[in-house]
């Protein structure tokens, strides 16, 4: 039986990194119009366990229908993209990844896989159970943004790139075509991209999933106001804003944000701003963008991929793509 390897983490996002890198974030998007702010701020030790608890409500479909989607096709997809690395971006506990890495385990080829996040705490955790779990993997984690740090993905090996939860839906147009480049630039000839992917649908539902009746999804938006009012000394009331998340229908995405229930203002004495909100003006914290089998495929393969195949759940609800690099 082979011996436990020790898994290595490299970290390029410290805690002076994510200062700054707030700092930035909130200023420029409190003082551009409209008012705007990264959907990561949304994920600080609170806002993750709400979101967990998000994953578990009857309204939101997501998690429930990509959980089903790899745990009835991991083999298939291990056999077309039989690699000996596995990288998964935003991979958090990368429980969703379990059915994955047992599949490719089982089949022989895996030697090294290579977890990419923002937590370095969740990223050590999962690196030891997963170490633990597969003796023998090198397990090599990988602390950074996706914005800044993909080029510091390790070197070597034919890969399979795991990007799931549909969080490719953050990214706007432009956005997420810099971003299918930076993923193709650090694959070679032969490996593959495996993208999980929210589908379009009824308009009730889609909504409903970002505005539960039970008010979790708005306690996770509000949060993000809690996190700057700690971090960057803030004067924001939660009860001064309302949860928002609206279907838009040209741009295919749910529209999420915080509306300003009165004009009021609110002091960052971090950033030395006073900052206006209008009654009725509404600072977005993400889009969660829908997509159309046709048009992602087209998307997948403008930044140089060719798309292999497309699993679904049973309602279609959720799809994920296996594309290939020629």
């Amino acid at each position: 039986m082979s011996a436990v390897v020790e898994p290595v983490i490299d970290v390029h996002l410290g805690a002076a990194d994510l200062a700054a890198a707030m700092k930035r974030d909130v200023f420029d998007g409190l003082t551009s119009l409209p008012k705007d702010l990264p959907p990561k701020w949304l994920y600080d030790e609170r806002g993750s366990e709400i979101f967990d608890a998000i994953t578990r409500l009857d309204e939101y479909y997501p998690t429930r229908a990509e959980r089903s989607i790899l745990l009835s096709n991991a083999g298939r997809i291990i056999e077309l993209a039989d690699h000996d690395t596995i990288v998964e971006l935003g991979s958090g506990t990368s429980d969703k990844t379990i059915a994955l890495l047992d599949a490719a385990w089982e089949r022989g080829n895996l030697k090294r896989f290579i977890p990419f996040d923002v937590s370095e705490g969740f990223l050590r955790q999962s690196a030891q159970a997963l170490a633990r779990r597969y003796p023998g993997l090198v397990v090599h984690g990988v602390v950074g943004d996706f914005d800044r740090h993909l080029d510091q993905i390790p070197a070597g090996g034919s890969r399979l790139v795991v990007f799931l939860g549909g969080t490719i839906g953050n990214y706007p147009p432009l956005d997420r075509k810099g971003f299918f480049s930076d993923i193709v630039a650090g694959m070679r000839a032969g490996d593959h991209l495996l993208l999980g992917s929210d589908m379009v649908k009824s308009v009730g539902r889609m909504e409903l999933a970002y505005d539960d009746p039970a008010g979790v999804t708005a306690a996770f938006t509000k949060n993000v106001l809690t996190a700057i009012n700690r971090e960057l000394r803030a004067s924001f009331v939660l009860d001064d804003f309302d949860h928002v998340a609206r279907w838009d229908d040209a741009h295919e995405w749910v529209d999420i944000g915080l509306r300003s229930r009165r004009d009021h203002s609110v002091r960052i004495e971090d950033l030395d701003l006073e900052v206006n909100f209008g009654a009725g003006e509404v600072v977005r914290t993400e889009v969660s963008t829908k997509f159309q089998v046709d048009g992602l495929t087209d998307e997948l393969e403008a930044s140089g991929l060719e798309v292999v195949d497309w699993f679904f759940d049973p309602d279609q609800d959720f799809g994920v793509s296996l594309s290939r690099l020629p």
